[in-house]
């Protein structure tokens, strides 16, 4: 599978300028240098169903077959440590969307290691943020999902936007809680907009987000947009939560 503008440069450009790596402060990094990507992300196998890392690749784990869930695949850029926990608070509790540059280009690795070994996977035809609530995003300022989306999209040359899938809800913060937890306070919390649903018929979507913990969030997004008629639904995140942290 060759994505436009992976077969040459799998990674490189997605924040469009370069300069200091947010990590090491190296010069002539895209926002993270490959020592840095190398030394913190390094590339390993991982859950094809839920992009927890594994001794080796496998299509789904233990945790998938028994749970499911309404996407098929999620791939991830890094564990969720640090620094990468550092940085993905800086970005979406701190005010630093900026930040969504650098983050962006470590998923993005992901992408194209995905696209690199998957030569019969189907390529994205519309990427979508996880939706923030009116009452998050006022408070917040805005949505880092979509900061992140529309790098990715204006990268891969896939259409994005924040319009098709909305939240109708604030729901409460979910941290602690168990996925039977989130997926009750997640029920029917996303919808998708009148104008997109003859839109969302026939679409391989991608959903992106910046971390993954127990995925309930990603399925309640997925059942959404699979309702409204989606051929298929990936999820693409940043950082996934290591076992334990669930």
């Amino acid at each position: 599978m060759v994505w436009p503008s992976l077969h040459t440069q799998p990674y490189a450009s997605a924040t469009g300028w370069r300069g200091q790596c947010v990590l090491c402060r190296s010069w002539q990094a895209d926002g993270v240098c490959d020592a840095c990507h190398e030394r913190f992300a390094p590339l390993r196998p991982r859950c094809q169903g839920c992009a927890r890392a594994m001794p080796l690749s496998v299509a789904r784990c233990g945790l998938c077959l028994a749970q499911g869930s309404a996407y098929q695949h999620c791939l991830a850029g890094a564990d969720y440590t640090s620094p990468w926990d550092r940085l993905i608070t800086a970005f979406k509790f701190h005010q630093q969307p900026e930040l969504a540059g650098a983050l962006s280009g470590l998923l993005l690795r992901a992408v194209a290691e995905h696209a690199a070994n998957n030569s019969e996977g189907t390529q994205p035809t519309l990427l979508l943020p996880i939706a923030l609530s009116r009452e998050r995003l006022r408070e917040r300022g805005y949505n880092q999902a979509w900061e992140l989306t529309r790098r990715l999209g204006r990268r891969l040359r896939i259409e994005a936007t924040p319009q098709a899938l909305q939240r109708s809800r604030d729901t409460a913060h979910q941290i602690g809680m168990t996925r039977r937890e989130r997926e009750h306070n997640l029920r029917d919390a996303f919808w998708i907009e009148p104008t997109w649903r003859h839109r969302i018929e026939g679409q391989h979507v991608a959903l992106v987000d910046d971390v993954l913990t127990t995925g309930a969030t990603a399925h309640a997004a997925a059942l959404a947009l699979r309702r409204a008629g989606a051929v298929s639904v990936d999820v693409w995140v940043v950082a996934r939560t290591p076992l334990g942290d669930e």
